[in-house]
């Protein structure tokens, strides 16, 4: 998905939150947003999703040009997939043939299309916490209208996936969302927001709670997804190495302005980064 951000701005009282004239996101990329707290990142999250109604200008997305036709069964494995570019141009032309209605731009203030082909996870408000993590992801998948997955068993490669990064703590546990850890609460909602393949995934800090092994399993789960679909990735993050490590473009914000939008080919972003923010 394509994203377009045009004279975007958002204010709390005298406190200037976004402040964006312009700045274009490219099908397929991984962008990682970074900036100290009070940067504007989780509210230009806010404003993406429609969570928060922008001040003036407006956020557009102009998806790959089909619907989100991707169930667990009907993903092609790792090994079938030769890099996020390859998947795209695969996907790009599976959606050739359908109308110029699906291409056109979606305004998400405006539309409810654009919520079909996006998954997001902000913070634990997004969780239904008086279910089981069964219950919640059959949930979501409902919803969506996909076919029911059998969690212990599936072959398919997102949700072994999602077993190696829950690392034998989170399914048929036989108990509510409620009364996980922080970090595991952290990890449903990001299997949450991406259960569907969307083609735009939108996470908030998804490092915070995470243990070091859980860190390491979330890049990894993020690349090979990235492999699998070319999907585009939006990443919120104050662990530099992390961000660095899985972005392909970071843009650094302070006072809700694009100060720097880094080019990362062979992590070469990390050095401006910690020039940036050392002390």
């Amino acid at each position: 998905m394509k994203i377009q951000l045009q004279q975007l701005s958002k204010s709390f009282g005298e406190k200037v939150a976004v402040d964006i004239p312009q700045l274009e996101i490219g099908d397929g990329e991984i962008i990682g947003l970074v900036g100290n707290n009070g940067a504007g990142k989780t509210t230009l999250f806010r404003l993406m999703l429609d969570l928060l109604r922008a001040d003036s200008g407006k956020v557009l997305f102009t998806p790959h040009g089909g619907p989100n036709d991707q169930s667990p069964a009907s993903v092609q494995s790792p090994a079938s997939v030769q890099s996020p570019a390859s998947a795209l141009s695969s996907l790009t032309s599976q959606f050739t043939a359908l109308s110029d209605v699906s291409r056109v731009s979606i305004d998400p203030a405006k539309s409810e299309e654009w919520k079909k082909m996006t998954g997001a996870f902000i913070d634990d408000t997004f969780l239904i916490d008086f279910l089981s993590v069964e219950e919640y992801l059959d949930f979501i998948i409902r919803v969506q209208g996909l076919s029911s997955v059998d969690w212990n068993v599936s072959d398919d490669p997102l949700v072994q996936g999602f077993r190696e990064f829950a690392e034998g703590q989170i399914f048929d546990q036989k108990k509510l969302i409620r009364e996980y850890s922080a970090g595991n609460k952290q990890k449903i909602g990001i299997m949450a927001a991406m259960i569907s393949r969307p083609e735009l995934l939108i996470l908030d800090e998804p490092f915070n709670f995470l243990d070091p092994t859980g860190q390491n399993f979330l890049k990894k789960l993020l690349l090979d997804y990235h492999h699998q679909t070319g999907a585009t990735i939006l990443i919120s993050s104050h662990n530099l190495q992390h961000l660095v490590d899985v972005s392909t473009r970071v843009v650094l914000l302070e006072d809700g302005k694009v100060i720097e939008d880094l080019a990362n080919d062979n992590q070469q972003a990390l050095t401006a980064l910690n020039d940036y923010f050392k002390v």
